[in-house]
């Protein structure tokens, strides 16, 4: 028997390239998949409803109000149908309203709803194409998690040749076909991912910490999410929002925390990122109450011990473990000495103070083995690092 495949729901916008989008509801129920559309008043100018009914073999959502084929919890009840949601054409106005949160006819609303897999397929004059506002959206939607399906050089409807012609049919179902695929390359792993700072205690209101701010441990414990994996978040005090779909969040607060979280996570996990910036010292005497400036004086001094060094002080067994070294020079050489003394299978090295990248901001990582420097990110956005990240390691 064969294995059902994804649901997919296509969202057709207003551009001539819509007609394409006919071959590709074929292409993709050949593939296997189950296929639903839904389309934009002006899409229906350049294809009829009723040529993807015919094809798709269910009803088209066409509106927000319940006419026609359309029910009036369509917007919310295909979203959650929906493993995949393709957008071809995706036009230049789509994008813009996907990028701001706008939803006002059916397509934009289902995409508001929809918070899986989405696959963009740009299409529109080459000038539109380059704008500055395009690409902006573009960007913005592609670190939100969305792949995009590049468009091709060729003849436009406004008669030059350029790009901004929509792919291919048969390239945007491949693309399907590649997502479908990622979803499950860690299925039926688990993983365990620590993000974010730690903070150690001082006294009842003070504490020592760093500039980490979860944004790329989130982003690591999100793509492995989607590529299937049952992931264990165990983080510090983030400054980024909480990602939703793990199958387990444990905030911790102190390094010695997260030691005891990991070393309990670790017995059936199948890969550990040690992504987190754990403090290397914590105050030796931190006090339960708050201490008062007039008993401290003009100078004060806190003394400071070692915290233990989570990798260095568990048994990892089968699991596969990655760390990162944060180093500010001889970043690769630092990351690889870490990789050989603390055993570990592979390490992320990266200097956020060189590249300015705490937070949200873009980032450049150097993945390391026993061979050497074995993938270079480039400079990019951590939620796209994040995937290609897991990918390379996943390849080995």
């Amino acid at each position: 028997m064969t294995e059902k495949r994804s649901n997919v729901l296509l969202l057709v916008t207003g551009g001539i390239a819509a007609y394409k989008s006919c071959y590709l509801t074929r292409l993709l129920i050949k593939a296997g998949f189950s296929v639903r559309v839904a389309m934009t008043e002006s899409a229906q100018h350049f294809v009829g409803s009723v040529t993807f009914r015919t094809l798709s073999g269910h009803g088209v959502a066409t509106d927000l109000w319940g006419e026609g084929d359309t029910d009036p919890l369509d917007h919310v009840d295909l979203a959650r149908w929906a493993d995949i949601a393709v957008v071809a054409p995706a036009t230049a106005n789509l994008l813009g309203k996907a990028a701001g949160g706008i939803a006002d006819d059916i397509v934009s609303t289902l995409m508001l709803a929809f918070d899986g897999r989405l696959i963009l397929a740009p299409a529109m004059n080459n000038k539109m194409w380059h704008h500055p506002a395009t690409q902006s959206n573009l960007n913005l939607l592609c670190e939100r998690g969305a792949t995009i399906v590049e468009p091709e050089s060729g003849w436009l409807a406004c008669g030059v040749e350029a790009d901004g012609r929509m792919a291919e049919p048969e390239v945007i179902c491949q693309a399907v076909e590649e997502l479908e695929a990622d979803s499950s390359l860690l299925a039926g792993k688990k993983i365990v991912v620590t993000a974010g700072p730690t903070r150690e205690k001082i006294d009842a209101i003070r504490y020592i910490s760093n500039r980490s701010t979860g944004a790329f441990g989130t982003s690591i414990a999100t793509a492995a999410k989607n590529f299937g994996a049952d992931v264990t978040l165990i983080h510090g005090p983030l400054c980024v929002r909480t990602p939703g779909g793990m199958k387990s969040l444990l905030p911790v607060e102190s390094a010695s925390e997260m030691f005891e979280a990991v070393q309990r996570e670790i017995a059936d996990a199948d890969m550990l990122v040690m992504c987190a910036a754990v403090a290397d010292y914590s105050p030796l005497a931190p006090s339960d109450f708050k201490l008062k400036k007039d008993d401290l004086g003009d100078n004060w001094s806190v003394e400071m011990k070692r915290t233990t060094d989570i990798l260095a002080s568990i048994d990892t067994g089968d699991t596969t473990v990655v760390g990162f070294a944060l180093e500010t020079d001889d970043v690769a050489e630092r990351a690889a000495g870490k990789l050989s003394a603390k055993g570990m299978d592979y390490i992320v090295a990266n200097d956020p103070v060189k590249d300015g990248s705490f937070g949200e901001n873009d980032h450049h990582v150097l993945l390391i083995d026993s061979s050497g420097i074995i993938w270079d990110s480039g400079v990019k956005s951590k939620k796209l690092i994040a995937p290609e990240l897991l990918k390379e390691i996943a390849k080995k």
